[in-house]
């Protein structure tokens, strides 16, 4: 007697491969969402790496400020050590130590650094020398985008605060050389609203 072998029928061959096709679609969707899930985070991470990037110069930046003024373009004047006003080009500009040199250059550990917003970046300019003429070009370092705003407040030795410095208070060459007991620095992004911080200044 033969024996009947086993076979899958029309039906069920029609039916495995419906299922096939649903799972496959089910993963394909799956992996899809998880792929743009990545992208997204790494779009976030690098965000937070930036931001955190240009907090952390505005920081160390104003933790080391030097009471060292510089003299200006054509030689006649000094700018003070840490400047911000409404007649200057830059939200801040300020002399800061620390500056590292690990190549033995022949130069100082004072460095001049400043900051203003560009096209709605965050840029930051250091010049190779302190008292610079019209030849010393500064270096540019765009830090961040899609900012709005940049925004600088000062506490003076009296308690109160002000958003210019030197304050109209100090004048003379104390002004040059005066510098704030703390700094509040507020950061006005498109995507994260303000980011604030409060630092104390070096005595």
């Amino acid at each position: 007697m033969r024996m009947r072998q086993a076979a899958f029928t029309l039906i069920e061959v029609l039916v495995a491969l419906a299922v096939f096709g649903v799972m496959s679609v089910l993963a394909y969707a799956t992996l899809g969402t998880t792929l743009t899930n990545a992208d997204l985070l790494a779009d976030r991470m690098d965000r937070l790496q930036s931001v955190q990037r240009a907090v952390r110069y505005l920081t160390t930046d104003l933790l080391q400020a030097a009471p060292r003024p510089v003299r200006q373009e054509l030689g006649q004047t000094l700018s003070p050590a840490l400047q911000t006003n409404l007649s200057s080009q830059f939200a801040l500009e300020l002399t800061r130590g620390g500056w590292r040199n690990p190549a033995g250059l022949p130069r100082g550990t004072l460095q001049r650094s400043a900051y203003r917003i560009e096209d709605d970046e965050l840029v930051r300019y250091h010049w190779r020398v302190l008292d610079r003429t019209f030849a010393n070009e500064p270096v540019a370092t765009v830090l961040l985008d899609g900012v709005d705003g940049l925004l600088f407040r000062y506490l003076q030795d009296n308690g109160e605060w002000t958003e210019v410095w030197p304050p109209q208070n100090v004048q003379g060459a104390i002004a040059t050389i005066a510098r704030p007991r703390a700094v509040e620095v507020v950061l006005t992004l498109r995507d994260q609203g303000e980011i604030r911080r409060v630092l104390e200044v070096a005595p």
